[in-house]
């Protein structure tokens, strides 16, 4: 039985391109002692990976060349020789954009409890995606009721999670997003009380003038850029900048810094700072079954984008960076028997 893999080719440079990747069929590898074989469902596409690419970009991990492209992935246990999975089992773990996966000692691999929710959401809404929403509006920006918070890529796998969460603090919630169609989403599906095209806008400072004419008390950084350097100009006293990503930028040589973002933090008494939702892991277990039971609760909803097969993999990441996606990008590579 084949294992299909895609292995990281080569470093882009700017835009990723179908040649950064590379297919490859190996023999599918027999589990020895203390070993799991989980046969891959669900394959995560996420901007994080662009960085990772990139030995420039700040990153501090980064990927190699001929290596199976690392990702978070959902599976199932094909063959276990490890007293603490069993065959059947669901897991999620940080694996590969392949079809199944040998994980030495079941090392990293965590079970999912289906009953929280589809299993896809273990990657998705129940783990790192979800988490660190909740870290970057919660956990380190406080949000209080009545408060501006603006977050942009805001359809996206983090940003459609943020905003129902200033929402559930009794914050007003403004999105940005890259088609009318998103703008629309966010509003009629993820409850943002105002959001707006990016791409259309006169500018980005005008749109934000019309959307947040409070200004704004906490922005959830998505993409960097001219975004940020125009949010940074319209701070309330106190504001809290929450740094997620920045995927504006990861296709660039060099970083855009069209303001004094010092001098304009300053002005405002504002707080900005980078976070890894690495660092926030200690009480991770706690956080699935708090997710969900909002979730139950129908106080917050959420969206996949899944593409079939792990031969569309490559282009289901490239047209993710380009914002093509509407949720959270996912690729299935084997059939989910809980559908």
């Amino acid at each position: 039985m084949d294992n299909r893999q895609i292995l990281f080719a080569k470093i882009p440079v700017g835009a990723v391109t179908p040649d950064v990747f590379e297919f490859r069929d190996a023999p599918t590898p027999t589990p020895g002692d203390g070993d799991v074989l989980v046969r891959n469902i669900y394959l995560s596409c996420d901007p994080y990976m662009r960085g990772r690419m990139d030995p420039t970009s700040g990153y501090g991990v980064y990927f190699d060349v001929g290596e199976i492209l690392p990702a978070r992935v959902v599976g199932q246990v094909h063959e276990s020789r490890n007293p603490d999975f069993k065959v059947g089992d669901f897991v999620w773990g940080f694996l590969g954009w392949e079809l199944f996966t040998l994980v030495a000692g079941g090392e990293g691999l965590r079970v999912i409890d289906p009953s929280l929710g589809p299993i896809s959401h273990a990657i998705t809404v129940l783990g790192m995606p979800g988490r660190t929403a909740e870290v970057g509006i919660y956990d380190l920006s406080d949000p209080k009721p009545g408060e501006t918070v603006y977050v942009s890529a805001a359809c996206g796998a983090v940003g459609q999670v943020v905003g129902q969460l200033a929402k559930m603090k009794g914050c007003r919630a403004v999105g940005s997003a890259g088609s009318d169609a998103k703008v629309a989403h966010l509003i009629d599906n993820l409850g943002y009380d105002a959001a707006f095209n990016y791409k259309t806008v006169s500018s980005i400072g005008a749109a934000l003038d019309e959307h947040c004419p409070d200004g704004i008390d906490i922005y959830f950084d998505n993409v960097g850029g001219e975004t940020l350097a125009a949010v940074l100009e319209r701070l309330n006293d106190g504001a809290r900048v929450p740094v997620c990503g920045q995927i504006s930028q990861y296709d660039l040589e060099s970083s855009e810094s069209p303001v004094d973002q010092d001098a304009l933090l300053a002005k405002a008494n504002a707080t900005l700072g980078k976070f890894s939702i690495y660092k926030h892991m200690d009480n991770f277990d706690a956080f699935p079954p708090r997710m969900a039971a909002w979730m139950k609760a129908g106080k917050l909803v959420y969206y996949e984008d899944i593409v079939e097969g792990l031969d569309n993999a490559p282009d289901a990441f490239i047209t993710m960076m380009q914002g093509e996606n509407l949720g959270k990008r996912l690729v299935r590579v084997s059939d989910d028997p809980t559908l």
